[in-house]
Formats: C-alpha cells, sequence, structure tokens
C-alpha cells in the first residue's frame, strides 16, 4: 500500500512540485477543496478528504478534517497499529493556515475576520508535530525542497526542525488572533505577542552578541517598516538610533503644525543638535552646529522630502553620517549620496512612513521576563505658569519645543534652546543640576536669552540658580517637588518665567 500524504494549504506556491515529489516517491495525496481542485487542475491525482473519511464537508466546508480518521492517522504511532484499524498513518502533513493575518491588515470587517480563523489546520499541525518521529510536517514553501529530497529517509535532526517550526507556526498565528481581540483593552493577565523575522543582523551591540529584527504585524510601522534605498545593512545600534530620531522629529515636527522644516541629530540614543527653518539645508545646518563633534558619525532626520540642496549640504566635505531618514528622497539628492566619495557609499538611507501620535504597549526584556509599558505619545496636558512673569509668545513656543525634545533624552534630561535650535543637551547623569551645567556648558554664550526644559520636577533650587546665572530667561518642568515654593520664589528672585506642566518624561 502507497505511503500517504495530505495537502491543504492557502499558500499554494510551490505546492504542484512538492507533490510531484510525494508522487515519484510512491504517495498517495489526500487533500481538500481549493487545494485538491489545483492539485487536479496541474495532473496530480488527489482523494478527497471527504472520500476518504466517508463523511461529505459540512457547514460550507468550515468542518472536513476534523475526523477521527485524520487525526488517528496523523499521531497514529507503527507500534500502536494491529492491522485492523480503520484508518492509514499519515506520514506527510502539509498545511499552512487561511489568511488571518492579511485579512486583518486588508481592513476587513470582524465577521469576514472571523470567517478566517482556521480551526481545522492548526489541530492538524499540532497533531503532526506532536508525532513528528512518525510524520513529517510541512508549513513553510521554503521547505518543500530540503523535504522532498529526504523523503526516503528523513533524519531527526529535519524532523525536529520541522516540528519546533509548526508549534512556531500555529504560535504565532493564535498570538495574532488573541491580539485581534485584546485590542486597546488594560492589560490582561495573559500578554502574548507574534513577531516574525524581518532580518537578521551582522551583530548586537557588538559583535560578540548576535542580533536581529522581528516586526509585530498589527502594529504600525516606524523606522522597522521603512524603505532602504542606499547603502549598508543596518546595524543593531543604526536601529535603535534611527528610531529615536523618526520618533523625536515628528514630536518636534507635530509642534510647529508642520509650518517649519525641522532636522534633528542623533547619537547613541540622544538628540545632539535639532534645527529648525523653512529652509531644510537650514535647518540641518542649525542642528549641526548644536555640537559639531558628537554630530560626526550620527543618524539625521527630517520629516519630510530630502530635496538636492539639502543633500549637497549633508555631503559638504568634513562631514560624516551613519544614516539619513526622510519620507522620500528625490532622485537628484540621492544621486549626491551616491556619488559622495567615502562614506557616500556606505550611508544608510531610508524612507519611512510617518509614524502615529498614539501610543503602543512597549517591551523591554530582562531576564525571566518583560517589563511592559504604554509608550509615551502624550502630549502637555496643563500649562500653568508659576512665576511673577510669564514667558513670551516665542518663548512659550520655545518652552514647547524644547519639551519634546526633552521626552526622547535619557533621564535626568536637560534641554536647552532658543528660537532657531538645540543649544545645549544633559542626558543621562545621575543628578539633575549636573545635567543642567552639562547642557548649559554646550550652549554657552548662547544661553543668554534661551530657555530651559527639564524631564523631571527640580528637587533642589541650585538648578534653578545655575540656569539664572547662564542668562536662562524661561523654565518648563512638571513641578510636584517638596521644595517647589523655594524654586518658584528663587526663580522669581533671578527675574524668570516658569511654567508647570504637571506631567514629567522620564526616559530609562
Amino acid at each position: 500500500m502507497k505511503r500517504l500524504a495530505l495537502i491543504s494549504v492557502t499558500d499554494k506556491s510551490g505546492i504542484v512540485e512538492f507533490a510531484n515529489a510525494l508522487l515519484r516517491n510512491d504517495f498517495e495525496i489526500l487533500s481538500t477543496g481549493g487545494t485538491a481542485k489545483h492539485l487536479l487542475d496541474n495532473g496530480i491525482p488527489v482523494t478527497s478528504v471527504s472520500e476518504y473519511t466517508g463523511m461529505p464537508e459540512i457547514l460550507n466546508g468550515r468542518v472536513k478534517t476534523l475526523h477521527p480518521k485524520i487525526h488517528a492517522g496523523l499521531l497514529a504511532r507503527p507500534s500502536d497499529l494491529k492491522g485492523d484499524e480503520d484508518f492509514r498513518r499519515i506520514e506527510v502533513l502539509v498545511v499552512n493556515l487561511y489568511p488571518f493575518e492579511k485579512t486583518v491588515l486588508s481592513g476587513a470587517s470582524k465577521e469576514q475576520c472571523i470567517e478566517n480563523i482556521d480551526i481545522g489546520g492548526p489541530t492538524m499541525i499540532r497533531a503532526a508535530a506532536k508525532n513528528a518521529e512518525n510524520v513529517l510536517v510541512v508549513v513553510d514553501p521554503a521547505d518543500y525542497r530540503e523535504v522532498s529530497e529526504n523523503l526516503e529517509n528523513p533524519c531527526e535532526k529535519l524532523r525536529e526542525r520541522l516540528r519546533a517550526k509548526a508549534f512556531a507556526h500555529t504560535a504565532y498565528y493564535d498570538s495574532l488572533i488573541a491580539e485581534y481581540f485584546r485590542g486597546d483593552g488594560d492589560f490582561p493577565e495573559i500578554l502574548t505577542f507574534g513577531f516574525r523575522l524581518r532580518q537578521r543582523l551582522r551583530y548586537g551591540e557588538n559583535p560578540h552578541q548576535k542580533g536581529g529584527v522581528y516586526v509585530r504585524a498589527f502594529e504600525p510601522k516606524g523606522v522597522i517598516g521603512a524603505n532602504q534605498v542606499w547603502g549598508k545593512e543596518l546595524s543593531y545600534n543604526n536601529f535603535l538610533d534611527a528610531d529615536a530620531a523618526w520618533e523625536l522629529i515628528w514630536d518636534v515636527h507635530r509642534v510647529f503644525e508642520m509650518r517649519k522644516k525641522p532636522c534633528v541629530i542623533v547619537k547613541h540614543g540622544n538628540p545632539c543638535g535639532l534645527g529648525w527653518s523653512e529652509q531644510p539645508e537650514l535647518s540641518f545646518q542649525r542642528a549641526k552646529e548644536g555640537d559639531p563633534i558628537s554630530a560626526f558619525g550620527g543618524i539625521v532626520a527630517f520629516p519630510f522630502e530630502l530635496d538636492e540642496k539639502t543633500a549637497s549640504a549633508i555631503t559638504a566635505k568634513g562631514n560624516f553620517f551613519e544614516v539619513i531618514i526622510c519620507t522620500r528622497i528625490v532622485p537628484e539628492a540621492l544621486n549626491i549620496f551616491q556619488h559622495r566619495s567615502g562614506w557616500g557609499q556606505d550611508v544608510r538611507i531610508l524612507e519611512a512612513p510617518e509614524p502615529e501620535s498614539t501610543s503602543f504597549l512597549a517591551l523591554r526584556s530582562m531576564r525571566g521576563g518583560a517589563l511592559v509599558q504604554e509608550y509615551d505619545s502624550k502630549d502637555i496636558t496643563e500649562w500653568r505658569v508659576v512665576t511673577e512673569k510669564s514667558p513670551t509668545s516665542e518663548q512659550s513656543h520655545t518652552l514647547r519645543v524644547a519639551w519634546a525634545i526633552v521626552k526622547h533624552v535619557k533621564s535626568n534630561a536637560i534641554t536647552v534652546c532658543n528660537s532657531e535650535r538645540l543649544l545645549g543637551v544633559g542626558a543621562g547623569q545621575m543628578n539633575r543640576v549636573q545635567s543642567v551645567r552639562l547642557a548649559l556648558e554646550s550652549a554657552g554664550e548662547l544661553a543668554k536669552g534661551a530657555v530651559l526644559a527639564s524631564d523631571a520636577f527640580f528637587p533642589f533650587p541650585d538648578s534653578i540658580q545655575e540656569a539664572a546665572k547662564a542668562g536662562i530667561v524661561a523654565i518648563i518642568q512638571p513641578g510636584g517637588s517638596k521644595k517647589d515654593e523655594e524654586i518658584i520664589r528663587v526663580a522669581n528672585e533671578a527675574g524668570l518665567a516658569m511654567v508647570f506642566t504637571g506631567m514629567r518624561h522620564f526616559k530609562h
């Protein structure tokens, strides 16, 4: 008697060739519905599952493989058989599932999405994977060639690899279903996410660490969904810095209500320069002036189309950048990078979609588990002037820009800005006054008449005194310190304007 294989696939790529390989190895093929028709149309003889089980498809085809003869055939070991069974062992199962992910992403109705939840497919896959010592379970067309070459005597290593892939396939599928029905509700007791490998990286943060990029199906894409139009492969650190730059520049762009064309330069996850004007090339020059030394080798982001004039400014002699991100690069601008000697051949150029301003669940893994939180997408909900002096209209707008930037700086975070650019940053210090000193030192004489933002409250008045000494005229901070009254008094004595937001922006 011939050996038995069952084929039921949504993705029919390569299935005719694989079925022919089964026939050459003396298999009889069971199949269902559309798959059976596709095989028959291509000259592949098949036995319908209904003919084999003696039970017709019911409920408009929703029940066809859920039958004891199918599942006994998938679960049976040779030692289980006595010779009088009313079923045969199924030695190869080829299944991929209803396109639930594709249906959801198409914007289909809830009813259509539910109809594309596969029941029989995952059940068969799990049964075959459980019995992988006796069943070759194939869920990915990419495996057809290797399996077809080893049908006579498949090794244990192949069987175990296919088993692991099968369980991952159904786990991913179920995680998408759970995520779809979970929606945007509170944190559930059990939290599942489905991630699919997009690309393997040369290494992680350091050469001795492996790295890869995984994407989520239903999460709107930012940098991770960008189209790379030029340059070397992105590294792990490139992705981190590019994501930091892209999220930051759009927050700033929204403060300007799209009327300005800002540019940011990010290095090691923190902004080292940010400038704005109505001319993109001028915005770039202002961003670079913020910290020319740190800008070298940084990530440059523009929330708009990158033109030829700006590309010429970026590629000027003495400049070097790892990644350029924009919504689109015009062909003439791309040509400038492609013909720039040296680093122009390697610079990664990305065209990325605008990130949504809504929040999402952000994950941070740790040994044994993960921390999960809503992404910090909140804007200022409170604007309370707490000093005798109020900021001017121009100062208020610059305070809003400085506040949008400080949210993206590692705590303790301080930003100093004037009406044209970011002047100084204090990031990641263990005490806030040291961050203030670093930001003011970077700003230098330009701190006179500038504004300052702090991601969290000032616990002592020393930071206010340092700011006033440097010539800062207005401050924005969350407030909430036990010493707020003293801090406000010191600000009043120095003639500063100060705004409380009632919201902090720690970033660890």
